[in-house]
């Protein structure tokens, strides 16, 4: 019996950890140095790769030269222009999260600011960006 449960927790361990999130760092622009930040991607049972970007020391985006009203989140393929996929609140501790699932597997994600938060193409500083691939 012992046996039998050593097994199981073993084969639930090693399942978990075959499908544990990978995370990647996020480099900060010299116009954020002191951001910090990762994104964490793991996915769901459609095979969707879900993604939840965590940041902390990251400046109110109106504090940017110049100021902007938004931080939004971008991501992009090498096949494809970036995609809007919202925006980055940071609160009054300078640390912000933002989550959302895509079909993609390998891209860039990145951070700018944004005077319009429904923007369809980046035209804003950029502050963050990691290179994804699961």
């Amino acid at each position: 019996m012992m046996k039998h449960v050593s097994i199981t927790i073993l084969a639930v361990a090693f399942a978990t950890a075959a499908f544990a999130a990978k995370k990647f760092p996020l480099a900060a622009a010299s116009v954020v140095p002191a951001a910090k930040g990762s994104v964490e991607v793991g996915h769901d049972r459609n095979g969707n790769t879900e993604i939840k970007l965590t940041v902390e020391h990251l400046a109110n985006p109106t504090s940017l030269s110049p100021s902007q009203a938004n931080y939004v989140v971008w991501l992009q393929d090498k096949n494809s222009g970036p995609e809007n996929r919202g925006e980055l609140r940071v609160n009054g501790k300078l640390e912000g999260t933002f989550q959302t699932v895509t079909p993609r597997k390998n891209f860039d994600l990145f951070v700018t600011g944004e005077n319009d938060g429904t923007a369809k193409s980046p035209s804003g500083p950029e502050v963050l960006r990691t290179t994804v691939s699961r």
